[in-house]
């Protein structure tokens, strides 16, 4: 009796899409749902090192339940690299200037650190609003 490894090929992979509602949903309870399905793990022929992930559709962004303090107390900061060139921002103000990116972020925090999880978080489309253009794709709602 031998015993081997799957490893599903390319052609095998198939790839659905999904839509989730974001609407008084936790931050981080939604985006560890949304990153198990961009990594393929809840499909039986998941493999680690191979992209068998599908495509997720987040709706309402701006809706997303996140309580007062995590508002204040969440800081994202970042770097130009030039004197003077440090930056910080609150979870709330972020999430008031551009909702997409505090769900991206999170998401991202949770995917791989590398080619892998880059070509991942592409697989992800987030809205602000209700609508989206993927309609041909016929999403399924993510249960």
């Amino acid at each position: 009796m031998t015993m081997k490894t799957y490893t599903p090929k390319a052609d095998e992979i198939e790839r659905r899409w999904f839509v989730v509602d974001a609407t008084d949903q936790t931050l981080g309870r939604l985006a560890s749902r949304i990153a198990a399905v961009l990594e393929g793990k809840h499909k039986p022929g998941y493999a680690t090192h191979i992209d068998t992930g599908d495509h997720v559709i987040v709706l309402n962004a701006a809706r997303l339940e996140v309580s007062a303090a995590k508002r204040t107390t969440k800081l994202y900061a970042r770097h130009s690299g030039y004197p003077g060139g440090f930056r910080q921002e609150t979870l709330g103000e972020l999430l008031a200037r551009r909702p997409e990116e505090v769900i991206r972020r999170a998401v991202k925090g949770m995917l791989p650190r590398n080619r892998l999880g880059a070509q991942q978080l592409r697989k992800l489309k987030i809205y602000a609003g209700g609508e989206h253009p993927h309609q041909a794709q016929r999403p399924e709602p993510l249960g």
